[in-house]
């Protein structure tokens, strides 16, 4: 019986164009692929192992002819908007259930600035959940083992009773192998609104 309900954050209630970003990073780097090192340090900075002004550094060092604020609006591009029927979904599984809310989430400093800026109801959908963890705050992430199982001990959970929603089928993968209940969502054709629809046959 499902008793927790673990969301990601990107592309199941904020949408992210993923693909059109990463064309736009390397139209504005001027680069064909992103190098190993780049691909590190983002890693490094998503579990907030460095800083955001260790990041920008890096960036400015490597691409000189582009400032900080151009940095900056290039990393957040794949951000986009939150439809309010979610956030609507969100409150009325809060009121109406006795499921355990986790948010787990793959996300930045400077990303989580942005919303907090662009998104008006950023704090009111934060305070739907139980426990709120942000890969960047607490030095972990996804798909990596750890990040699961601190989820399981933090919360003294489960796993059998815990389903994990994420578009990202390398997490869900991780989330499989440790006995996870998961849906795995496609954001061009599912929503998780319909939680419910979808997902029948695991409540």
């Amino acid at each position: 019986m499902i008793k927790t309900i673990i969301f990601d954050f990107g592309n199941v209630f904020i949408n992210l164009d993923i693909e059109g970003s990463q064309e736009h990073i390397l139209k504005s780097f001027e680069i064909e692929s992103l190098s190993e090192e780049m691909i590190a340090f983002n890693s490094f900075y998503e579990q907030g192992l460095i800083s955001t002004d260790e990041f920008l550094e890096f960036h400015t060092e490597n691409f000189p002819k582009l400032s900080n604020d151009e940095i900056i609006d290039i990393w957040n591009f794949i951000l986009k908007d939150f439809p309010k029927h979610r956030l609507d979904f969100l409150k009325q599984l809060k009121s109406d259930s006795n499921y355990k809310l986790i948010l787990l989430s793959n996300t930045n400093e400077l990303h989580i600035d942005w919303i907090k800026k662009h998104i008006p109801i950023y704090e009111e959908f934060k305070s739907y959940f139980d426990t709120f963890y942000l890969s960047h705050e607490i030095h972990l992430r996804k798909p990596n083992h750890d990040i699961f199982e601190f989820v399981l001990n933090e919360n003294k959970l489960n796993a059998n009773e815990c389903l994990f929603i994420d578009d990202n089928t390398d997490n869900i993968n991780t989330a499989k192998s440790l006995d996870f209940k998961t849906w795995n969502i496609n954001p061009a054709t599912e929503d998780v609104s319909n939680l419910f629809k979808t997902k029948s046959n695991l409540f």
